[in-house]
């Protein structure tokens, strides 16, 4: 029986060397570009920040695929401890007063990509998703040191709890209220994250440290 190739003509709306000339698409671009944009449109849907970090990549990587360093270079995020189910830890959110926070690393060393899955409350169901890549930064910028990509995407539940009745208390702010001051808040983690890696390493220290757990042992 014969099958349909699908071809890409076939398709409405690509913009493509074909079909539109240079000066058609320097006036489209013209007009997606604008002199100023809303906090909404830059980071309404996906927060995306980045920076350049003195340090070595793989340093970085291996920094930021043990998810303990979390309570170094985070606002909040402290006391991490195994939950018995393989990978997955808790620890406390101290943004708000008796929240937990469980979290899982997912890591891939080849391309130095760290995510974590996280969520209050609960860790049946990791929605919220902080994915970081490690970039050689003399690849991309002609300069030793790395640079860090982090973007968080708006997962449905920051709209909505989806499991009210797991909150410590009825009138506790859900994660999802602070949307808005993600990009600002997690700036000032990445910088924090930026002062640990260049002072370490500057300075000869071992850039990873160990668990306090396993340094009270």
């Amino acid at each position: 029986m014969a099958t349909h190739t699908p071809t890409l003509a076939e398709i409405p709306g690509l913009i493509r060397v074909e079909h539109t000339d240079q000066e058609q698409l320097l006036s489209l671009c013209s007009e997606l570009t604008k002199p100023s944009y809303t906090h909404q449109e830059v980071h309404g849907q996906y927060c995306t920040i980045q920076t350049h970090v003195d340090c070595p990549p793989d340093d970085v990587y291996d920094y930021l695929r043990q998810g303990h360093h979390l309570e170094e270079w985070t606002f909040s995020l402290r006391g991490f401890r195994p939950t018995g189910s393989p990978g997955l830890w808790v620890g406390s959110d101290l943004l708000e007063q008796d929240t937990p926070i469980y979290c899982r690393v997912e890591a891939a060393p080849q391309a130095r990509t760290v995510d974590y899955h996280c969520a209050w409350d609960q860790g049946e169901e990791l929605w919220m998703v902080y994915l970081m890549r490690v970039i050689p930064a003399q690849v991309v910028l002609n300069r030793p040191g790395s640079v860090i990509t982090w973007t968080n995407c708006r997962h449905p539940y920051y709209d909505r709890n989806p499991h009210p009745e797991l909150a410590p208390r009825p009138d506790r702010p859900w994660v999802g209220d602070y949307w808005p001051l993600f990009y600002a808040g997690h700036t000032v983690e990445l910088a924090n994250l930026k002062a640990i890696l260049e002072h370490r390493h500057r300075t000869g220290q071992p850039v990873s440290s160990a668990p306090r757990a396993a340094e009270a042992q």
